[in-house]
């Protein structure tokens, strides 16, 4: 665990990746994670908004960003107003499947592929309790790795402010945030406090002591 210095992109990753050529050759700038290097809380989207990738910082920068800021307001995870670029975080870490944006199509299977070391690593350095999937694809993904179920038994709307137990870490699906609506956001922390929250939700699993 290195000693954190800055919330953008705290275990130096890559910023010049070239694995994605097509990506690589279109895209602003890379975003990878940024957030509280021991947070006990990850949100992993699918890839960059144009204003994301604009500001280096997930979630940031448009509607869909400030939905995501103002739940973690509510949820005491930032200390800084939804519309900041860089917001101040505590105990929550933002980050992606595929870290750079084509502006004119998703990232494919390839793509994301080639991004999941990355995504290992930050989970693997960050070990974190509660991981919140945002979207079907990330629900997806992540069910591959963390779950005994299907992926495709899985229904973000479906499972939107729920708890899935995984492997080690307890995932809490979010809908698409393109159809997050204001009701969404509500329920979702209404889940997260009452029945999350509200009880000790640590895993037996050689964590460092807070």
């Amino acid at each position: 665990m290195p000693v954190q210095e800055d919330l953008a992109n705290p275990f130096g990753m890559d910023e010049e990746c070239r694995n994605c050529p097509e990506l690589a050759s279109c895209r602003k700038q890379v975003v990878h994670g940024y957030g509280d290097a021991g947070g006990e809380v990850i949100f992993v989207g699918e890839s960059p908004t144009a204003a994301a990738e604009a500001n280096g910082v997930p979630f940031t920068g448009d509607d869909a960003g400030r939905r995501i800021q103002r739940i973690l307001g509510e949820l005491g995870l930032s200390r800084s107003e939804p519309n900041a670029a860089e917001p101040e975080l505590q105990n929550v870490y933002l980050t992606y499947l595929a870290r750079c944006r084509h502006p004119d199509r998703r990232a494919t299977d390839e793509e994301v592929a080639n991004c999941e070391p990355y995504r290992n690593a930050e989970l693997r350095m960050i070990n974190p309790e509660l991981i919140v999937p945002v979207g079907q694809r990330a629900l997806e993904e992540l069910a591959i790795e963390y779950t005994t179920r299907a992926p495709e038994s899985f229904d973000a709307d479906e499972e939107h402010a729920t708890t899935v137990r995984g492997r080690g870490f307890e995932l809490l699906p979010m809908k698409d945030l393109a159809d997050l609506t204001d009701a969404d956001a509500d329920a979702f922390v209404e889940h997260v406090r009452e029945n999350v929250f509200s009880r000790d939700y640590r895993q037996t699993k050689g964590r460092r002591s807070r």
